[in-house]
């Protein structure tokens, strides 16, 4: 015999209204941005039916006193090598896509009010403690949420600001380094001396590109801002010494240079050197050995047009919709692929300098192709793009 929704218990109201119920699940996790930006339907999902599932069987189960007591705590026993539960998985998951501790509590909390919610609205309950006990439920997901809040913040300032300070003082005996390869490479004291001082010298210079990447990172979570020297610059002879170096620390790869147009403008010209190098190495190292790196400087517009394109596997939509994200790394380098070692900071660094001078980066992927697009206004003095953003 089928039961209506108003005579059954909250577990098997659960199991009977579950589409439904994953239907809010999944309209409120698309609004968790911009972490949900671009995931399907059934990455929203994600493992929530078998949570659902997990918690109606629980509601099924009897138990002692006791037992309710340490569920509620977070102390439910564990069997020893068991496999990971649904919740478990999700929470892997959501950190992978990029949700924060917030919106992943936040699910959780829109979830209890959305099967409660639904099922009052169907079943006569008549105990007028069933209000109280709503308000109650309210009331701890508002401690929740602001104790959440206020502990990821205070978290995630403390990791920046130890980031930030090891950049910085990672720089003293990172400038020892360089003192030191270079003068054993002036010296010309043999061939294997030269040799073993080149590697030195292109290994420092990955090193000093992930120092800066990490400073420049901590300074933005800081919130602290870009500090940029805008000046009236060429800027074609810093990308063509920008290439140059690049070729020098990756002479097996091909890296063509093009300029065309006027390449003036008030900008931070060590800057958009650390901007085109990280879309180069990003390039070097996602791209397809045998093909070249095309980096285009473009002038011929009212806006500088800085372009960088490598051909190879094209990252996937939901790849795409991230990219610029901090910590983000493509799944793997392409065969033959090479590159400095990345932190996944390259291209978010990259959009953060594009957005200080006021310009914006893109990104398309058109067959094997994959081009990144950076539009830079020219920012005379006296504009906001020209404006020393120092935080």
């Amino acid at each position: 015999m089928l039961h209506q929704p108003q005579d059954l218990g909250l577990a098997d109201f659960i199991i009977h209204d579950l589409d439904a119920i994953m239907a809010e699940w999944e309209a409120f996790a698309a609004t968790q941005l911009p972490a949900a930006e671009g995931m399907s339907s059934l990455a929203l999902r994600d493992h929530a039916p078998a949570i659902l599932l997990t918690v109606a069987r629980d509601l099924k189960t009897q138990q002692t006193q006791l037992q309710q007591a340490d569920k509620s705590k977070g102390l439910a026993p564990v069997s020893p090598g068991a496999p990971q539960t649904a919740a478990q998985t999700h929470a892997v998951l959501r950190a992978r896509h990029g949700f924060d501790i917030n919106q992943l509590v936040a699910e959780y909390r829109a979830l209890r009010a959305s099967v409660l919610r639904r099922w009052l609205a169907v079943v006569p309950l008549e105990r007028p403690q069933v209000e109280e006990v709503m308000r109650f439920n309210e009331a701890i997901d508002q401690a929740v949420a602001e104790s959440v809040a206020h502990f990821h913040a205070q978290v995630e300032f403390s990791r920046n600001l130890v980031l930030a300070m090891l950049g910085h003082d990672m720089r003293t005996p990172l400038g020892n380094i360089f003192m030191t390869a270079t003068y054993l490479h002036r010296l010309q004291a043999g061939e294997q001396v030269t040799t073993a001082a080149a590697r030195l010298m292109r290994s420092g210079e990955s090193l000093r590109a992930l120092i800066d990447d990490l400073t420049t990172f901590g300074r933005t979570s800081l919130g602290l801002g870009l500090s940029l020297a805008c000046a009236p610059i060429d800027l074609a002879p810093r990308a063509a010494d920008e290439v140059e170096q690049l070729r020098g620390a990756h002479p097996g790869r091909h890296i063509e240079l093009s300029i065309s147009g006027d390449t003036h403008g008030h900008w931070d010209g060590v800057r958009l050197q650390q901007l085109l190098r990280n879309l180069v190495s990003n390039a070097i190292r996602y791209g397809s050995r045998d093909a070249p790196v095309q980096v285009v400087l473009d002038g011929r517009d009212p806006q500088l047009v800085l372009r960088v394109d490598n051909r190879g596997e094209p990252a996937d939509a939901q790849a795409l919709a991230r990219l610029f994200g901090p910590l983000e790394r493509g799944s793997a380098p392409q065969e033959g692929g090479e590159g400095r070692e990345s932190l996944g900071l390259g291209l978010y660094i990259v959009r953060e300098i594009a957005q200080a001078h006021g310009g914006e980066v893109t990104v398309r992927c058109d067959g094997d192709l994959t081009a990144f697009t950076v539009r830079l206004p020219r920012g005379e003095p006296g504009t906001p793009a020209a404006a020393d953003t120092a935080g």
